[in-house]
């Protein structure tokens, strides 16, 4: 990149417009709402579907017709991986559903051993009536929720999904902002300081890749901790410590890689359904699915998820923590799971303007000879 003037940010707009910006748009994120968290949904969106766009138009596609098929073919690749999953996912559901009763009697067994084992060492305890009607309880509770298993793993996506007109909104918002995104890119070139002129300067393509990079590092990232899970599971039903590992391996696996989408408590959620089957099993079963799941969690914090995200957000851990904590407070949990590809277009927002303004220095008055009190 060749070196361009930086235009001079005036003392007087650093010490009233800057500060006075900043409160507005803080008052601006607190009044609007669920408006605003809507219009970022949809720009991310656009974000992302842009550059298939812009391939498109290169092969003299007309604006709207490329956003046209690019959104046709966005929901047929999703239709498609959906129905490359359903029946798996499916089966195992149908698989587990009819396999509860098993499970039951089995745990059942297990607390009448437990509590023989406790009498003949002299400790009376009666416990196998309660522990029957409690597990009875939670078998029919789980048959009767089985089939909702695998649309628990939209959970982060409650807020959409319970009100179709924001999804239909953001569509047509995305859509909007894809039809006229060239007028809105010449729109912002014009608000921001002028950059060198090429590609690897020009301010709305560093946003596009900013977004486009964090969405692909999720995106890997959900996908190594699912694979990675499932086929754990599956190892540890071959090796008979979690035998329904290998039933439910796809299920548990898929389970677990959509809830790392969800910031903080996904991982969490994601193990619950293992450690639970497991322990239907045996108590011991579930011990080791645990320690998996555990282990699991500190690969991915130590190993995968530093690897991955240290090459696409390009920031501070502790700027990626209050950025999800700031997210969680506005907007709750979908705050937290878009609050990461803002805080990736505000470090490039940041970068640019570095790169292209400069802030006028204050200057520190000097004492004089003919000036005791130093004040010029």
């Amino acid at each position: 990149m060749s070196d361009s003037p930086k235009v001079v940010v005036p003392r007087w707009v650093q010490l009233v417009v800057l500060p006075i910006a900043l409160l507005a748009l803080w008052e601006l994120a607190r009044a609007s709402g669920k408006v605003l968290l809507l219009f970022i949904v949809a720009g991310v969106i656009a974000l992302v579907l842009n550059p298939a766009v812009a391939f498109l138009q290169r092969r003299k596609f007309p604006r709207g017709l490329a956003v046209l098929t690019v959104y046709l073919a966005f929901f047929l690749a999703l239709s498609g991986i959906a129905l490359l999953l359903v029946n798996p996912i499916s089966n195992q559901v149908q698989a587990f559903s009819h396999n509860v009763p098993h499970l039951v009697k089995q745990a059942n067994r297990t607390l009448a051993n437990l509590q023989q084992t406790l009498n003949e060492n002299g400790i009376h305890a009666h416990f196998i009536k309660q522990g029957e009607t409690a597990l009875q309880t939670l078998g029919d509770k789980v048959v009767k929720g089985s089939s909702s298993i695998v649309s628990f793993g939209g959970g982060l996506l409650t807020e959409i999904v319970t009100a179709g007109f924001d999804v239909v909104l953001v569509f047509v918002l995305s859509v909007y902002m894809l039809v006229y995104g060239p007028r809105i890119g010449r729109i912002v070139r014009r608000v921001m300081p002028d950059g060198d002129g090429t590609p690897a300067d020009d301010y709305p393509k560093l946003v596009q890749n900013a977004v486009a990079r964090y969405l692909g590092g999720q995106l890997l990232f959900s996908l190594i901790m699912g694979t990675t899970t499932g086929l754990a599971l599956y190892v540890f039903g071959l090796i008979g410590i979690f035998p329904d590992g290998r039933t439910y391996a796809v299920v548990f696996g898929i389970f677990y890689g959509l809830m790392e989408l969800v910031p903080y408590i996904g991982p969490i959620l994601g193990a619950l359904p293992g450690v639970l089957v497991a322990l239907f099993n045996h108590p011991l079963s579930a011990v080791w699915v645990a320690i998996l799941f555990i282990g699991l969690q500190q690969l991915e914090g130590h190993i995968v998820a530093p690897q991955i995200f240290s090459h696409s957000l390009r920031i501070n851990p502790l700027l990626v923590i209050f950025a999800l904590l700031f997210g969680l407070h506005l907007y709750g949990v979908l705050g937290a799971l878009f609050a990461l590809p803002i805080l990736s277009v505000l470090r490039e927002t940041a970068v640019y303007l570095f790169r292209h303004l400069k802030l006028e220095p204050w200057e520190v008055a000097q004492r004089g000879d003919g000036n005791p009190g130093g004040l010029l």
